[in-house]
């Protein structure tokens, strides 16, 4: 806590007063009649400190930080723009509902759900990131985006509610059974999701590996077959 001065102003305008007074009042045209004013003013000051004096008071460390040099206070950074407006919206839409699922992480007590929903909010991270990082795969997770994640933290909004009334009723434990039973699916639904945007790859790195199997046997660097591999290779021909 440091100690903050606010100055009392009604000395200032007393000293304003006195002129006002003198200049109605007498003539100021010669030097003395400024001299007697400037005296009265002074005394008049005095006066009005010693009975309106200035205010001492304590303010916290960030708020004086702030009163004192407001300049000096660094905006909020603002996140980067992709220069895409449909990535930046996906980002966005990251930042959200991962948020959501630590926040109802942090409500639902049950340890099951809770390692199911960190694995669900490791896994929307890493499809979404792909996606940023490679927007054409973009149109492969526009049911994910519109249905699979929105209704999944819908789902889990729901159990949350129900299970923190704390009390035990036949619509409510039931909901939440099927919520319970339902999570084994969807984190399954995530994995495959994340797995499929990598089917492309996969593809490509499947064909690179046969040919370069192909070359590396035909420049003799293949695996040598061995003497029963031979004769069954000859047994088949004959």
């Amino acid at each position: 806590m440091a100690e903050h001065v606010k100055r009392s102003v009604l000395p200032i305008y007393l000293i304003g007063v006195v002129w006002l007074v003198f200049g109605i009042q007498f003539s100021l045209h010669q030097l003395w009649d400024y001299i007697l004013c400037g005296v009265v003013s002074v005394i008049v000051f005095i006066i009005a400190k010693a009975i309106f004096p200035d205010r001492h008071f304590r303010l916290p460390e960030q708020e004086q930080k702030a009163a004192e040099s407001p300049e000096r206070q660094e905006p909020k950074q603002q996140q980067s723009s992709t220069g895409n407006p449909e990535l930046d919206a996906l980002i966005q839409e990251r930042e959200r509902a991962i948020s959501e699922m630590r926040r109802l992480n942090d409500s639902i007590e049950d340890p099951v759900l809770s390692k199911q929903i960190d694995h669900l909010e490791e896994v929307t991270g890493k499809i979404i990131d792909e996606v940023v990082q490679k927007p054409e795969k973009l149109p492969q997770i526009r049911r994910f985006l519109n249905y699979f994640l929105p209704t999944t933290l819908k789902l889990l909004n729901a159990y949350d509610r129900m299970d923190a009334t704390g009390i035990s009723g036949e619509n409510i434990d039931s909901t939440k059974q099927k919520v319970e039973s339902m999570l084994d699916t969807i984190v399954k639904a995530f994995d495959q999701q994340l797995d499929a945007l990598f089917s492309n790859e996969a593809m490509d790195i499947s064909t690179d590996i046969t040919v370069m199997e192909q070359l590396l046997t035909r420049e003799g660097f293949g695996q040598k077959k061995t003497d029963t591999e031979d004769e069954a290779s000859i047994h088949l021909e004959l």
